[in-house]
């Protein structure tokens, strides 16, 4: 995986995490909406091509999950990726997955 800078920007209702990668102009994204203060809605992941590989998607989804244990929130993931991710980590993201 490769090493890339993640921020995270938040309005009332809505949060975005943004990556960039030394080099690639482009950004890779996870999009998230705020139901209630402890349930959040895992929109949307978009990596771009000039990413793909690098591990980018995973380690958005692995901020996400950090963030929402470190708020004590659960996550819906409806976004294809982390819902996919969910699967492959049932056990491990238990704790914050909201089926």
């Amino acid at each position: 995986m490769s090493d890339v800078n993640i921020t995270r920007s938040d309005t009332d209702s809505k949060a975005r995490y943004a990556t960039r990668v030394e080099g690639i102009a482009e950004e890779g994204e996870l999009t998230i909406s705020k139901v209630t203060p402890k349930l959040i809605i895992a929109d949307h992941t978009f990596v771009p091509d000039s990413m793909r590989g690098l591990g980018v998607a995973r380690q958005l989804a692995d901020r996400l999950i950090a963030d929402a244990r470190a708020a004590g929130q659960r996550i819906v993931p409806l976004c294809p990726y982390v819902r996919a991710q969910t699967m492959k980590h049932r056990d491990d993201w238990a704790d914050v997955i909201q089926w």
